[in-house]
């Protein structure tokens, strides 16, 4: 009989379980994007302080860095993907702060309550301005500490500093490989091979149901996602090749076969085409359903019946305009693929360029085998029922 934990160990697996929450994850950066933000960060500063510097020896005050920047410099080095790290983000979310600070200290005598007055209507006035800003709430904060009642916070400091930091983060970014600024509306991410198989309304909905403020745009986010089902479609499926889903040995005819005998075959076979190969297997053309009602014209569902019938009968004359044999009505471009091919690269072959039905050849050009809309689907249908 199993021993039930002890209250002990019942608490400190509650208090482990507690403290798990707090740990924080991993980074999913290397080693060079690392440095890429650390130096980024540092010559950002760097260029924003020394041309702050030389413009404020010029305008007679003192004041030409604060300290937020150091936070403005790690969302736009670090993650400048971040919607927080925007420039319309940073200029305008630490510009209106300042100004709101400023605001605070001038007028409410009592700093413990012009500070939270100052970082709520700091916050309140960046979520109406689309510019939130974390930074933003220590640029009121500092007007507020330090008692600046002058202008030149909000119109130097914040609005020269920020501005310079930005036009650094746009020359920086872009040398190193990264996009910035990122689009926060109209984005539409690249379409995958297999199709989405949400829609951007699910996507809407599930944010409205969510009901926070995610440190990802929505276009970033569903780009994402889409690339995330893209690689799990890739791992069930990326190990199979067109021979493991074909169906062999293929059901074919030759170029000589009679018409009446070729139909017979997709008949008994309930198939839609038949592989047309000569002596060596290889392939020459293929016949299907289509093609024996065009030929046959058959444009009235009650005449269907009799005009087959008709078109599939050997007229037994020498010469005649009729055709007689599979290679008269067959098409000859044929569209095939390798046994060895991985049977993810068919997916778009099916699915955008309307195909039905795919022969399969080995490395000697000879037909081993087909692959059909219904293998496709059968072989993706088990992939996600194992999964699950």
């Amino acid at each position: 009989m199993a021993r039930r934990p002890s209250a002990s160990q019942d608490t400190r697996t509650r208090l482990a379980q507690a403290c798990r929450i707090f740990w924080p994850a991993p980074l999913a950066i290397d080693a060079r994007e690392r440095w890429r933000g650390i130096a980024g960060a540092a010559i950002g500063i760097l260029v924003t302080a020394w041309l702050s510097h030389w413009i404020a020896a010029s305008t007679a005050h003192g004041l030409w860095l604060v300290a937020p920047m150091g936070a403005s410099a790690v969302l736009v080095f670090c993650v400048p993907s971040s919607p927080l790290a925007q420039p319309w983000s940073v200029v305008a979310g630490n510009t209106v702060s300042a100004l709101i600070g400023v605001a605070c200290a001038r007028w409410v005598d009592d700093p413990l309550l012009a500070a939270p007055l100052a970082v709520g209507l700091a916050i309140a006035a960046m979520l109406m301005l689309r510019c939130l800003h974390p930074p933003g709430g220590a640029m009121a904060l500092s007007a507020v500490l330090s008692h600046t009642v002058g202008l030149e916070l909000s119109l130097f400091a914040a609005l020269v500093n920020s501005t310079l930091l930005v036009a650094a983060g746009l020359a920086y970014n872009r040398a190193t490989g990264r996009r910035y600024p990122h689009a926060q509306t109209g984005a539409t991410p690249p379409a995958t091979d297999a199709g989405p198989r949400f829609d951007p309304a699910d996507l809407d909905a599930a944010l409205a149901l969510h009901n926070e403020i995610l440190d990802i745009s929505r276009a970033d986010l569903e780009t994402l996602l889409r690339q995330a089902e893209m690689a799990a479609f890739r791992r069930k499926l990326g190990a199979l090749q067109c021979a493991d889903v074909m169906s062999s040995p293929p059901i074919t005819v030759e170029f000589g076969t009679g018409l009446r005998e070729a139909w017979n075959l997709l008949r008994q076979h309930r198939i839609k085409a038949l592989p047309v190969v000569d002596r060596a297997r290889r392939i020459v053309g293929i016949v299907t359903q289509a093609d024996f009602l065009r030929h046959a014209g058959v444009d009235q569902p009650q005449d269907l019946s009799r005009r087959l019938r008709d078109f599939v009968r050997r007229t037994g004359a020498v010469a005649t305009e009729k055709p007689e044999v599979v290679g008269q009505i067959m098409a000859r471009q044929v569209r095939v693929a390798s046994a060895q091919r991985p049977l993810t690269e068919l997916v778009p072959l099916f699915s955008e360029d309307g195909h039905h039905h795919i022969p399969i050849i080995d490395a000697d050009t000879r037909l081993v085998g087909v692959i059909t809309q219904s293998d496709l689907v059968r072989t993706l249908y088990r992939a996600v029922r194992v999964e699950s």
